[in-house]
């Protein structure tokens, strides 16, 4: 095995795919909001710009999980899934519930397509990702979850066998390519834009890199040797990828409107695969120097989720505090200050919630030994 990405280490790319992700997906948010504030078209074009630079979120996040599930669990089978189960209650939808919750109840009005107005709706709205702008994601991310012995039997197929790798390879772009042109015709400015809507939440949306994530744990030496090699021209495709995604959304024209610019298009898939690929070279250069920033990308992936789930929520007491006031006069200054904001305000919560719920069951357990003991 390979030392430089076995299981001994303070953290891998797995990790790094969630920071980069969370880090960049808080920037979309705020996006989102200052551009509805009708600034001046060419702030429009900055803002779509800096919109397809950090639209890779949802595909890096997806491949790290993959990976890192993968790494620690690619032994599992069916009868392990109870257990795991387990774990990624506490550590997943416990605080999805919570956090869609606060949203609902709190910030009603940042619903996405319509409101709630009845029990039966209120729950339709608490699990198909409508309860906030970003809960799109969690609804689709949580589904890879709930599936991932599917994806152990995968690892379990393909280990030690790279022809299999190879057609696994083959069959799923052949697959994936197909479900894009079918969303183009379908969904993306088709006939069934406003009726299919929630196919962007459905996981086979992103199979492909959520297949792509396990087989670069199972076959990491060969995955860090392309890496390795082929970084350059990948950094090289990605500023003509890149030139490419602003060209289609510019060709719009104004206002620009963000859902132009959709994860499920040619461009868009090839952009977040390279992206994928340059943080996975990032971190295997990390690894190979053991460098100090391993233990720092670990400590935040550990908190990435829930810092994302909470994001929304940090920036709408900024916005509404003073953050709307400052774009409609300086908004590319609103930008930069509402998302630093947002982003420490998310981790430092994330953090600190993780903390007092450790010491309240910690200390809810003592209280049972005691009574034990008595």
């Amino acid at each position: 095995m390979n030392s430089r990405l076995d299981n001994t280490r303070p953290a891998d790319v797995g990790d790094y795919m969630k920071v980069f992700a969370c880090t960049a997906v808080m920037m979309q948010t705020v996006l989102g909001v200052v551009l509805s504030t009708d600034p001046s078209n060419n702030v429009q074009s900055i803002i779509g710009i800096i919109y397809n630079l950090v639209k890779f979120t949802a595909p890096a996040f997806i491949f790290g999980i993959l990976y890192t599930t993968t790494r620690t669990t690619n032994t599992n089978s069916w009868s392990d899934y109870g257990g795991y189960m387990k774990k990624q209650w506490s550590a997943l939808f416990v605080p999805t519930i919570w956090w869609t919750l606060a949203y609902l109840l709190i910030f009603p009005d940042i619903q996405q397509v319509n409101r709630y107005n009845d029990v039966g709706s209120f729950l339709w709205h608490f699990i198909n990702g409508n309860a906030a702008p970003h809960l799109w994601y969690n609804t689709m991310m949580l589904q890879f979850i709930i599936l991932m012995p599917f994806f152990w039997a995968l690892a379990h197929w393909v280990k030690n066998n790279s022809k299999r790798a190879i057609w696994t390879i083959i069959l799923t772009i052949i697959g994936y390519s197909a479900w894009i042109v079918f969303y183009d015709i379908n969904v993306f400015h088709g006939p069934q834009a406003t009726n299919w809507y929630l196919l962007d939440r459905l996981f086979v949306s992103f199979v492909i890199y959520g297949i792509f994530g396990v087989l670069a744990w199972m076959y990491r030496e060969q995955f860090e040797t392309f890496i390795k090699k082929a970084w350059i021209i990948m950094l090289l495709a990605i500023v003509a990828t890149y030139y490419w995604t602003n060209s289609e959304l510019s060709a719009f024209g104004h206002p620009v409107q963000l859902t132009n610019a959709p994860y499920y298009k040619p461009s868009m898939t090839i952009y977040a695969l390279l992206v994928i690929g340059l943080v996975a070279a990032l971190a295997m250069a990390h690894l190979r120097s053991n460098s100090k920033a391993l233990p720092v990308f670990h400590f935040l992936a550990v908190y990435a989720y829930r810092a994302y789930l909470s994001n929304v929520f940090w920036f709408q007491i900024i916005w509404r505090i003073g953050g709307h006031n400052l774009a409609l006069n300086h908004p590319i200054v609103a930008i930069i200050i509402c998302y630093l904001l947002t982003w420490c305000l998310a981790f430092t919560s994330a953090y600190t919630f993780h903390i007092i719920w450790q010491r309240i069951k910690s200390g809810l357990t003592s209280n049972q030994v005691t009574e034990q003991v008595k």
